[in-house]
C-alpha cells in the first residue's frame, strides 16, 4: 500500500515549494532509492503543464556517492579533468526553471577520505556554477527546494531505525498533518513577526557559553525561510556586513562538508576575516577549506533555527541547521537576495546550541534568549 505521506510531500514541493507552472522545465535530480517520492513528483508536474527531466545527482554538488562515481571522479581523474567545467549543471542552473533536488544516498561515506585538495581544485573550478545557481536563485528566475528522501544510510548515520527515521522526516516536512501546505504558511506568519521586528536593525551581539561575537546586519535584510527553498524549513537568515564581525564562536555540533566531519570547531574574527580556527577532530580539513578562496573565511549567513519539530541531529545539515533553539553560520557564498556580497566556492553552515543560556542582543535590546525569541 503506498504511504500517503510520499504524496503528501511531493505536493508540497511541486504545489508549494517551488509552484511549477505551464511549460517549466523542471529538473528532478534523485537516486534510485527515492524512487517513489520522484513518481509522485513527475505526477504532480505533469498535472501542473511543466515538463519533468529525471537527472541523476553527481559532483559538483556538496553530495556523494552516485553508485561510487563521485569517489572514483575524485580519485582517478587528473587536473585537468578535475578543472573541467561541469556542462551538465551549467546547463541546469542556467537553463532550467525549476530545480527539485531529492537528497536520496545510499553511502553516505562515498568520499569523506578523497584528498582535500583534490575537492578544492574541482570546487574553484565550478565556481562559475555555483554563482549562476546563488544568483538566480536570489533573483527568483531559479525556483528550486532541496528535501530528503529517507534511506537506510541516513537512518544510520542519524542513529534511528529506518522506521524511525521515515517517520520523523514525514513528521517534520508535515507530511503526516491533513494540511501541509496550511502548517508552512503558519509557519510563515510566526515567523514573519520576527523579519518585521529586525527591519531596519544595526547590530547583532551573540553571548553565552559558546560564543562572544559582534556583527553588523546594516543595510541587510532577514530572510523568512518557510519551505519555498528547503523542505522542511525553519530559520530566518541574513548576510552580515563582511567586514564586521569579530569575536569567537565555538560550534556545538559536528560541522559537515562533502561528507568529512570537523567537530570542535573553534573560529575568531578580526574586522570579518577568520584569524585563527581550530578543530578538535579533522583541522586539517578545516584549514583547507577556509584557504578555499578569498571568500571563504567570511561568513556569508548568520541564521536562527526555529523549527521545533527538528529536535535531534541527524548529520544532515538540511534539517539541523532549522533545530528549534540553535544558530547557524555559513563560512564563504551569501545569498545575494540578503545583501550579501561575499562570494566563495564553498558555504559552509555550522551549527551552535543556544538553548544553554545563549543570547542574541539586537541594538542593545534582548531578541532571544536560551533558545526563546523574547519581543
Amino acid at each position: 500500500m503506498a504511504d500517503h505521506r510520499v504524496n503528501n510531500l511531493a505536493q508540497t514541493l511541486v504545489n508549494y515549494c517551488v509552484e511549477v507552472r505551464e511549460k517549466d522545465l523542471v529538473g528532478i535530480i534523485a537516486q534510485p532509492l527515492a524512487t517513489p517520492l520522484v513518481q509522485e513528483v513527475v505526477r504532480e508536474v505533469l498535472c501542473r503543464g511543466g515538463y519533468p527531466y529525471l537527472l541523476p545527482y553527481k559532483v559538483p554538488l556538496p553530495t556523494l556517492g552516485y553508485e561510487g562515481l563521485d569517489k572514483i571522479i575524485f580519485e582517478e581523474a587528473n587536473d585537468d579533468q578535475l578543472k573541467h567545467l561541469d556542462r551538465y549543471w551549467e546547463t541546469l542552473n542556467k537553463d532550467f526553471d525549476v530545480r527539485i533536488f531529492i537528497l536520496s544516498e545510499f553511502n553516505t561515506q562515498g568520499i569523506k577520505d578523497i584528498d582535500p585538495e583534490r575537492i578544492k581544485i574541482h570546487k574553484q573550478a565550478n565556481k562559475p556554477i555555483f554563482d549562476t545557481y546563488f544568483e538566480r536563485m536570489s533573483s527568483g528566475d531559479l525556483r528550486r527546494v532541496s528535501t530528503l528522501y529517507p534511506t537506510q544510510a541516513y537512518a544510520d548515520d542519524a542513529g534511528m531505525s529506518l522506521k524511525d527515521f521515515e517517520d520523523y522526516v514525514y513528521s517534520v516536512t508535515f507530511s503526516d498533518s491533513d494540511d501541509p501546505v496550511g502548517e508552512w504558511k503558519k509557519m510563515k506568519d510566526e515567523q514573519q513577526v520576527l523579519v518585521d521586528w529586525l527591519k531596519g536593525k544595526k547590530q547583532v551581539e551573540v553571548r553565552g557559553p559558546h560564543a562572544e561575537l559582534s556583527l553588523s546586519i546594516e543595510g541587510r535584510t532577514f530572510i523568512n525561510s518557510d519551505g519555498k527553498q528547503n523542505m522542511p524549513s525553519g530559520e530566518i537568515f541574513t548576510g552580515p556586513v563582511e567586514d564586521s564581525v569579530n569575536g569567537w564562536i565555538r560550534f556545538t555540533h559536528p560541522c559537515i562538508l562533502t561528507g568529512k566531519e570537523v567537530s570542535g570547531v573553534e573560529l575568531h574574527f578580526e574586522e570579518g576575516r577568520v584569524e585563527k580556527a581550530s578543530a578538535e577532530k579533522n583541522e586539517d580539513f578545516l584549514l583547507s577549506m577556509l584557504d578555499m578562496d578569498q571568500g571563504s573565511r567570511f561568513l556569508g549567513e548568520f541564521a536562527i533555527g526555529t523549527n521545533l519539530r527538528i529536535n535531534r541531529f541527524i548529520k544532515k545539515i538540511l534539517y539541523d541547521e532549522k533545530i528549534g533553539g540553535t544558530i547557524h553560520m555559513a563560512l564563504g557564498q551569501g545569498y545575494p537576495i540578503t545583501g550579501s556580497l561575499n562570494k566563495s566556492a564553498i558555504h559552509w553552515d555550522m551549527i551552535c546550541d543556544m538553548r544553554d543560556g545563549g543570547q542574541i542582543i539586537v541594538d542593545d535590546e534582548l531578541f532571544y534568549d536560551s533558545g526563546e525569541f523574547v519581543i
